[in-house]
Order: structure tokens, then C-alpha cells, then sequence
């Protein structure tokens, strides 16, 4: 019997953790999660492009990692409740997840920096292509010929929006798919962290680790942010990245990943219009063909996953 892959968050921001299930499955309630979590996406990447017109993504990153660090470990001091969540039993795994996490934010922040967001989405939903491909590798599930001409399709229409050897390549699109890679490896080794050490825990290691790693890295750019808009923009990272963090877990805990993984593609609706009214971004038609190849391939593989899942049931 085949066994589907862990369930992974799209990208939008490497904050989520692996997603422990709720007792009762409640489709409805996830999806209002999941749109909550659509939205909070599509403010933090607007909200880094924005303050990355003024300071570096290095930067960026350290202040969201740090700020998010600081507030956690403020809320483990005023609530005891939390502390009987805050538990480190495979520390090893937790400073890899970290660190994976840590590079995959960095390369994230610099593609929405560097290229249309729109562009940038697209090739962040990668992500669950390369989970397939990761859990077939490192854990020997069985994937079979429809998922693996899934994971050939999305790659095609990667290789399309990459259109190498045309001007309107970027280095920024290999960062993209690098940051979604290292995402979905950290998502592949520890899926059974939250379950173990629960998701408070797992996010906390992985945001505190990426401030660390982030301090020598964003030192040589490190500027303080000036002016209102600036600091209201940092703000919004911080926020929309917690929120979409919190209600991402939640949308996957309560709802199957086949009812989910729609949704969650309003995010390139919402972030192609923010790009087009903020920023005067139009996605060409390269990138909306190979969006609909990697839309296609990930909806079918997350399909075909909730149906191995209810025959194996």
C-alpha cells in the first residue's frame, strides 16, 4: 500500500511547521482558516517587496525572525500555560530543521525582493512538488506513475517561467525554487517534530534559529529603518507572517489537503493584483503558462494524496 507524503504548507513565507491532526476533521472550519491564511501570505509578500525598496531581505529577516522571537519568549513569560508546550526533545533535529528553515527565508526574501511577486509565487508553489519527490527519496514511499508525471509536469512549467537563456531571467528565479526546496526538506525530515515537541516549539526553534544565523549575514547591510511607512511595512512582516503561520496550522489540522490546496491558490490572485496596482508588475504569458502547469500538477498530486489517504483508512 502506498503511503501519501506528510502534508506540506505552501509556501509563503518559511514559517510553518509540520501539522499535527485534530481529532475531527472539519472542512469548513479549515477553510476559513485557510483564507485567513491566503490573505496574511499575500500581506507579508507584499509587506517584504515594500520594505525591500528601502532595506535589505537580509534585514528584513532579522527583524522578523528577531521581533517574532522576542514577542514568543515575552508571551512564555506572561503565560505559564505555554510554557508546558515549549518542549526541545531532539534538539539536533530542531537546529536542522532551524537552519534549513533559516536559508530557505533568506533565498525567499531575496526573490520577492529581486523579481515580479507574482513570478515569485508561482515558483514558490514548488514546494509540494518537491515533498513528493523528497518523501520518495529519504523515506521510500511508494509514488507511482500519475504523481511522478505530476512532479514532470510542474517542473516543465518551471522551467518555462525560468525561460533560461532569455533576458528575462534572473538569478532571484533560482533562489525561488532553492528557498522552496530547502522548505519542503525541512518539512520532509521533521514531520513528526510538532507531534513530538508540539507546534509552538517547532516554530520557536526554527525563528530563533534563523535571528541567529541571520546576526553575521545581515550585519555588512544593516541599516535601521526610517520613516513611518518603512516601520509600518516591518510591522505588517511580522504580523501577516504570525498569522499565517498560526492559521495555516490550523487550516491543515481541521481540513484535507485536497480541499485546501485551491484555496490557498488565491494567493497568486491577491498578490497579482497587489503587484500590478502597487508596484506596475503584469505577469507575462510565460509565467501564467507555467503557473498553470505547476497549479495543475500540485493540485493533482495533493488530490491524489487525499485519495491513497481514505483507501489506506
Amino acid at each position: 500500500m502506498s503511503v501519501p507524503p506528510p502534508t506540506s504548507v505552501p509556501y509563503g513565507g518559511p514559517s510553518a511547521t509540520p501539522v499535527p491532526p485534530a481529532h475531527e476533521k472539519n472542512n469548513f472550519r479549515a477553510i476559513i482558516w485557510m483564507l485567513i491564511s491566503v490573505v496574511g501570505a499575500s500581506a507579508m509578500t507584499v509587506a517584504v517587496r515594500q520594505t525591500s525598496l528601502t532595506i535589505d531581505s537580509r534585514v528584513i529577516v532579522l527583524f522578523r525572525a528577531g521581533i517574532s522571537s522576542v514577542l514568543i519568549v515575552l508571551a512564555i513569560g506572561m503565560f505559564a500555560g505555554l510554557r508546558s508546550h515549549m518542549r526541545f526533545s531532539k534538539p539536533g533535529l530542531h537546529l536542522f530543521r532551524g537552519s534549513l528553515i533559516a536559508f530557505s527565508t533568506h533565498m525567499g526574501f531575496y526573490t520577492i525582493a529581486n523579481i515580479p511577486i507574482a513570478t515569485a509565487t508561482v515558483l514558490f508553489f514548488m514546494g509540494p512538488i518537491f515533498a513528493t519527490i523528497f518523501s520518495s527519496v529519504l523515506h521510500s514511499e511508494h509514488v507511482g506513475p500519475r504523481r511522478w508525471a505530476a512532479v514532470g509536469a510542474g517542473f516543465v512549467g518551471a522551467v518555462i517561467v525560468l525561460r533560461p537563456g532569455f533576458s528575462e531571467f534572473h538569478p532571484a528565479m533560482l533562489t525561488a525554487l532553492g528557498s522552496s526546496l530547502l522548505f519542503a526538506l525541512a518539512l520532509t525530515l521533521s514531520r513528526n517534530l510538532a507531534t513530538a515537541d508540539g507546534p509552538l516549539a517547532t516554530y520557536f526553534s526554527s525563528v530563533l534559529i534563523t535571528a541567529i544565523i541571520t546576526v553575521p549575514l545581515a550585519a555588512p547591510a544593516f541599516s535601521m529603518p526610517v520613516g513611518l511607512v518603512v516601520w509600518l511595512a516591518v510591522a505588517m512582516v511580522v504580523v501577516a507572517s504570525a498569522v499565517r503561520g498560526y492559521a495555516d496550522i490550523e487550516a491543515y489540522r481541521y481540513g484535507d489537503s485536497s480541499v485546501l490546496a485551491p484555496i490557498s491558490y488565491l494567493r497568486l490572485v491577491l498578490i497579482s493584483v497587489a503587484g500590478y496596482f502597487m508596484f506596475g508588475e503584469t505577469p507575462d504569458l510565460a509565467t501564467v503558462i507555467g503557473a498553470s502547469l505547476i497549479i495543475a500538477a500540485t493540485l493533482y498530486i495533493a488530490l491524489r494524496e487525499a485519495k491513497l489517504r481514505r483507501a489506506g483508512a
